[in-house]
């Protein structure tokens, strides 16, 4: 799925460090694999896990209810703000260093948060997190992707990845039950230190790259409008969820945030060292892949939100029950990755992985909107978390491995980043903008029909309670149909814009259709 003419992994092996033939795969490969993976899980576990330690913490440290947001907010502004930053980075100084680094400080910033005694100590590890995460989650992509180059071993070593980065999150709020249940929010956090250290130790001993480009420069004005626009769409977006669109802030920083990288998409164009080379998402198979991955992370975002309330609030369970029902939707997606799309990606075009799983994903979301007060897990909540799970599962690998194909080594990372960063924002738009349509919705219900109760005199405790409760639950069904409305949009753009040819039928996949 790369290019022929781009030099493999091996090609610059550190100073001092003899390495393989340039055409030899690493001996090592496939331990590197497990090694970038227990990576990424540790990042994609911080996205859900910390929500369910979030009471506890609320509990312990007197967080209010105006600034408790704060310990998902500081991490969502870091991460999403500065992952162009790491990625390129990673390129600029070595992908492996930029890796043990990210992976040496989220390590020490999750030991801190566990630690703290207040609120502000807690949103300052959080948002140290959040830095970090942003210089390892593109380094770790980056170095997948120049550690399998193409044919079988690409797609399985990106099924893998993509299970992870799929499923970890519902693994998250499982583990998430298990540890504030059993021990304490704080191992919620602590948790990724013995992680951490089991990952830099494979990397020292597993992990090859090569040297970083002597003599480069970061694109300072890049970085700040990049970075800058990020983070204000980011901010916007989680301010939208509390204060609602109209807010006078929210509009005011997304106007800021467009203008930002309005004038960052100039300047790359100008820029004599760009942070993120435009040629990169102008390729027509690369750009589609990242939509369509932005897509239908607001699609999954939408699903996990939603189900974890509709089975906590309504349906009584428990946290760690919570975790226990999202586990058939995590094997779904990795049985979707790893054994489906995995296995065909080397032999069919992306977009036949890609329209299929998005339909399938489309199907399972539009079957949760029939839920109501009386719904049960096994006959009306299961039957859509899989089909869900095996569409989400057909879906990442491929937008994964095509988004990231057909780069240059030295633009490796900040395609990873650009991957990550349409992820990262799209998990934010869609936990905004559906959480909006949900509470507008049951606001709007609930007006209507307690007023109605009130004037017919019926309006007693248990009929309000029942009439909080069904407009609650059609609040979440309205949402889940506009996800499922953009996962079915993302299968349109897949279709159109992701044309590249099968690995087997043309060298490069995505870089033969560009070439």
């Amino acid at each position: 799925m790369s290019d022929p003419a781009t030099p493999g992994p091996q090609s610059g092996a550190p100073s001092g460090t003899p390495g393989p033939p340039a055409d030899a795969p690493d001996p090592h490969r496939w331990w590197a694999l497990a090694v970038i993976a227990t990576a990424q899980l540790m990042v994609v576990l911080d996205a859900t896990i910390v929500n369910i330690a979030l009471p506890s913490a609320q509990r312990e440290l007197h967080l209010t209810n105006g600034n408790r947001q704060w310990v998902i907010t500081a991490y969502t502004l870091a991460f999403g703000g500065l992952l162009l930053l790491g990625g390129r980075i990673a390129d600029l100084v070595g992908r492996k260093r930029t890796f043990i680094i990210g992976l040496i400080g989220f390590a020490g910033a999750s030991a801190i948060g566990g630690a703290s005694g207040s609120p502000e100590m807690l949103f300052a590890a959080r948002a140290l997190q959040g830095i970090f995460a942003a210089l390892l989650a593109p380094s770790a992509l980056s170095l997948l992707t120049t550690t399998f180059t193409s044919g079988n071993e690409r797609a399985k070593a990106f099924g893998i990845f993509s299970a992870i980065a799929g499923g970890g999150s519902a693994i998250g709020l499982l583990l998430g039950g298990i540890l504030t249940e059993y021990l304490s929010w704080r191992w919620c956090l602590y948790v990724n230190v013995p992680i951490a250290a089991l990952a830099v130790i494979g990397a020292f001993a597993l992990l090859s790259d090569r040297a970083g480009t002597r003599g480069a420069h970061l694109d300072i004005p890049g970085v700040i409008l990049g970075c800058g626009g990020l983070v204000a769409i980011v901010y916007g977006f989680s301010q939208a969820e509390s204060d609602g669109w109209t807010s006078v802030l929210v509009l005011t920083v997304l106007s800021a945030g467009v203008a930002l990288l309005a004038a960052f998409t100039w300047w790359q164009t100008r820029s004599p060292g760009p942070l993120l080379p435009l040629h990169i998402v102008r390729e027509r198979n690369r750009g589609g892949s990242i939509i369509v991955m932005g897509l239908t992370t607001i699609g999954l975002f939408g699903a996990f939100l939603f189900m974890t309330f509709f089975l906590q609030n309504i349906l009584g369970y428990s946290p760690l029950r919570t975790g226990l029902a999202f586990l058939p939707l995590s094997a779904a997606i990795v049985i979707g990755s790893t054994q489906i799309s995995a296995r065909l990606l080397p032999h069919v075009a992306p977009r036949w992985l890609l329209v299929p799983g998005l339909l399938l994903s489309t199907g399972g979301l539009y079957s949760l909107t029939f839920l109501d007060t009386h719904s049960n897990y096994p006959e009306h909540i299961l039957p859509g978390t899989l089909l869900l799970g095996f569409g989400l599962g057909l879906t990442f690998m491929p937008a994964i491995a095509t988004g990231t194909s057909g780069v240059a080594p030295a633009d490796a990372g900040v395609t990873s980043a650009t991957v990550n960063t349409a992820q990262q924002v799209g998990g934010s738009i869609g936990t905004s903008l559906l959480n909006t349509i949900a509470t507008t919705t049951t606001a709007t219900y609930l007006t209507s029909h307690l007023a109605a109760a009130a004037r017919t005199g019926t309006l007693t405790a248990a009929k309000k309670h029942s009439i909080v409760d069904t407009g609650t639950v059609h609040g979440f069904t309205v949402a889940i149909s506009w996800a499922a409305i953009i996962l079915l949009a993302a299968a349109v753009i897949a279709f159109f814009m992701v044309t590249a040819k099968s690995p087997g039928k043309g060298a490069g996949g995505a870089a033969a259709a560009a070439a």
